[in-house]
């Protein structure tokens, strides 16, 4: 089983109040990216694992998806996402994405946003989403970019002037990552960037697209602690499709 993080009282109070959940979509500022790589969801039943609030299977209804399944191993996260939602289309349901195990040949498109890196067997994972998928089916998805998670104390560093750098070391050394975020020992897994496309390509997807994702000069005009992610990708984008029958 994932470890539950999010229900923990203490992270849960910090997490609520990052501006990606006070804001929603609007306040992620990998959104654009990532809404740049969604097909056409009109008549599409979607799969939104580790939904969150629901921020994201809300405007996937509002794009025409016929009917969106939020997944979550928080009782509290999906019991917020119940309360912000009011539309019969969108349901909510506690499912470990360890043991994932949907349907065959059940949803159109599959999301995920910051969830992936969580779960330890992302082979099994990815099998279990391309089987709910029907044939040429689409997935998206985000994870903690493996540059960013990989070293033991992941944080930056700062030279005699000044300079801040990202230290990337044990990258090669996959397995647990405990961070201090909120709380103490959250537990996440790392997995280099092949490894995570090649479990894709085992499992029969298509890759379309990769996205390391970095902020706009526009961006970094509105935001200017942005600037910072422009010295090492913090997140990955990746869009793939299950192969057709």
């Amino acid at each position: 089983m994932a470890q539950n993080i999010y229900d923990d009282p203490a992270f849960f109070a910090g997490y609520s109040r990052l501006p990606r959940q006070t804001l929603g979509l609007d306040g992620a500022p990998e959104w654009p990216a990532v809404r740049a790589l969604i097909p056409d969801l009109t008549g599409r039943r979607v799969l939104d694992l580790g939904c969150g609030f629901g921020w994201a299977a809300r405007w996937m209804r509002e794009q025409g998806a016929t009917s969106v399944l939020g997944l979550d191993l928080s009782e509290t996260m999906l019991a917020r996402a119940r309360a912000d939602t009011a539309d019969p289309a969108i349901q909510y349901s506690l499912a470990d994405l360890e043991d994932l195990d949907l349907p065959a040949d059940t949803f159109d498109f599959a999301f995920s946003a910051l969830a992936f890196h969580y779960v330890r067997d992302f082979d099994r994972l990815v099998r279990a989403i391309g089987r709910a998928l029907t044939p040429g089916g689409g997935l998206v998805f985000t994870i903690e970019h493996p540059i960013y998670m990989a070293a033991a104390h992941a944080d930056w560093l700062t030279g005699p002037d000044g300079r801040k750098t990202w230290p990337v070391d044990q990258y090669a050394l996959e397995g647990e990552r405990r961070t201090d975020w909120f709380v103490k020992g959250v537990l996440k897994h790392h997995r280099t960037l092949a490894t995570t496309l090649n479990a894709l390509i085992r499992a029969d997807f298509l890759i379309q697209a990769v996205e390391e994702f970095a902020p706009t000069a526009e961006q970094i005009d509105r935001t200017p602690a942005l600037a910072e992610e422009l010295e090492r990708p913090m997140m990955l984008i990746v869009s793939a499709r299950k192969a057709a029958a």
